[in-house]
């Protein structure tokens, strides 16, 4: 099982499979999300690109869903936010970014 999705399934995690799930990483998938944007004279599409794993290192992926996640949120028992519940893809800004 993919440790987002355990994560988001169950609600009361130990100690023990916090350490677990850390332990084996983050999941850092190469997804497929791309979204269209409608501007004034043209549209404009953007693509998601695997480097971004590695400008952001809390930053984790869900094939499942095809979305991002925080994984240190997840992991640890972060806030109820996009981030930790169901997903973001483009718009979305993290604490963590910052």
């Amino acid at each position: 099982m993919n440790s987002v999705d355990f994560s988001l399934t169950n609600k009361d995690i130990t100690y023990e499979i916090r350490t677990e799930i850390k332990r084996l990483g983050r999941p850092i998938p190469d997804s497929i999300i791309s979204k269209t944007d409608v501007g004034k004279s043209r549209n404009y599409s953007r693509n998601f690109n695997s480097s971004v794993y590695a400008r952001f290192k809390w930053l984790c992926g869900y094939p499942k869903r095809n979305k991002l996640f925080c994984f240190i949120c997840l992991v640890m028992g972060g806030n109820q936010s996009a981030w930790t519940q169901e997903g973001c893809v483009g718009k979305g800004r993290h604490k963590a970014t910052t």
